[in-house]
């Protein structure tokens, strides 16, 4: 990778584009420090970080690189925009309208695009006003609640306008990027929003676990501290060992074979053709378990805005990382939501016609029905590989705070994987504009 940025760094347009994709994640992380009036952050981060706030919270916090524990103006990140991604591709589906839209080519896009930017700015509109709330009830944050009603309704609303419009300057943010930088815009941030928490985890991991429960403790001749010490080690293997994994899920593919049948067409032949048909084994992404994160915080985030704690509704606890329940119930929702995801992405009926009309046919099967059976079956079996996958990778903080007591690395198996993800879908990019210049030494 480092090597393949360095060749992009050699040629003119590519550096532009790398410097301004950097200038627009300068601009994000300048923001992200941003904090707005009329909020308490000390009191806000001493809630947040007291465990209390749930996985979501925590989730929101490391989306937006911390944005939302400093109520900066963009608190909401790229939240918003892919909560609303989601909607429209699922209504896609659903609404004849929007599906014929999806088919209509570039201007069908352009639509679709535009109605996600109205949604985004009504999530981020509803978002903003959650927080406020959130801030005031839950938290007690808000600063100046002495004021006179007329006062307190004019704080509330520059709040959740300034929420709202942080959102869509995120928004407007990632499609530069998409125009005029290297990479996915809104991947790139949250990537950018991520990283920018690698301090904090390491500070965490080297000084409370490594120096105060490790090195402090062992100095005083508990025994306990070395195994603090080893606790650190080991994560750090696992830390290299998950990235490693990813990359491996990652790039997996399976192949379905694909032979092309000989035709003449005036005086040129076409067809005769060997290829496959590449299946990948994460084909759906971290979207799986960003869905299960927010469906299953959904009784922590309705507590969080009615003002409630664990020892009011003990209930709650079944939906903290420290439950075995939680654990099954996110494992199982990754798994559904991997399935439900391919399943509105990859139609097996239409890939068989697509092949019949191309005079195409997979060996060992009759085009039509028998193929998109053989598809649909393949299409299975990946998509739970990848699912169980996620899975494992989504549940392993939490089986892993359970046998050491270390929770403070929560969500980190999901931001490794972003992390991962990003970086190898932004290197390929890079890569293929490099060898459409016939860049030599890449070739090389």
């Amino acid at each position: 990778m480092f090597q393949t940025l360095r060749n992009a760094w050699k040629i003119t347009d590519l550096r532009k584009k790398i410097l301004y994709t950097l200038f627009i994640v300068l601009i994000f992380r300048i923001g992200s420090a941003i904090t707005l009036p009329f909020i308490d952050v000390q009191a806000l981060q001493t809630a947040l970080n007291s465990g209390e706030a749930g996985d979501f919270m925590q989730y929101l916090t490391l989306m937006s690189g911390g944005g939302f524990s400093n109520a900066s103006i963009f608190a909401l990140s790229i939240t918003p925009y892919i909560n609303a991604s989601i909607i429209i591709q699922l209504l896609t589906v659903a609404i004849p309208p929007l599906e014929k839209m999806a088919q209509d080519g570039e201007a069908g896009r352009k639509k679709l695009g535009q109605i996600t930017r109205y949604v985004t700015v009504a999530l981020g509109l509803l978002l903003g006003v959650a927080y406020y709330f959130m801030v005031r009830n839950r938290y007690n944050a808000l600063q100046h609640t002495e004021l006179e009603v007329g006062w307190q309704i004019l704080i509330a609303a520059v709040i959740v306008l300034c929420f709202t419009a942080g959102s869509a300057l995120m928004m407007w943010l990632g499609e530069q990027i998409n125009e005029k930088g290297i990479g996915n815009g809104i991947s790139i941030l949250l990537l950018a929003g991520i990283l920018s928490r690698i301090p904090q985890g390491a500070t965490y991991l080297f000084y409370n676990i490594f120096y105060q429960q490790g090195w402090q403790q062992l100095q005083t001749g508990d025994s306990g501290g070395v195994w603090a010490m080893i606790e650190v080690v080991i994560i750090l293997v696992l830390f290299v060992a998950m990235i490693g994994f990813i990359v491996f899920i990652t790039d997996a593919e399976r192949r379905i074979p694909v032979n092309y049948a000989k035709r003449v067409v005036g005086r040129k032949m076409y067809g005769g053709q060997n290829t496959f048909i590449p299946i990948k084994v994460n084909m759906s992404g971290v979207m799986p378990i960003i869905l299960a994160v927010s469906i299953i915080s959904l009784p922590s985030i309705i507590a969080t805005f009615a003002g409630k704690t664990s020892q009011e509704w003990p209930w709650l606890s079944i939906f903290q990382q420290t439950s075995w329940v939680y654990v099954v119930l996110y494992f199982i929702l990754i798994i559904a939501f991997a399935f439900f995801y391919v399943t509105i992405q990859y139609n097996p009926v239409e890939m068989a016609n697509n092949l019949r009309r191309n005079s195409g046919a997979i060996p060992g099967y009759r085009p039509g029905k028998p193929t998109s059976d053989y598809i649909n079956r393949v299409l299975h079996k990946v998509t739970l590989i990848g699912a169980i996958f996620l899975g494992i990778i989504a549940v392993f903080p939490s089986l892993f705070g359970m046998a050491t007591n270390i929770y403070g690395l929560s969500l980190g198996g999901t931001s490794i994987m972003i992390v991962v993800s990003v970086a190898l879908e932004t290197t390929q990019q890079i890569e293929s504009q490099m060898m459409m210049r016939h860049y030599k030494g890449f070739l090389e």
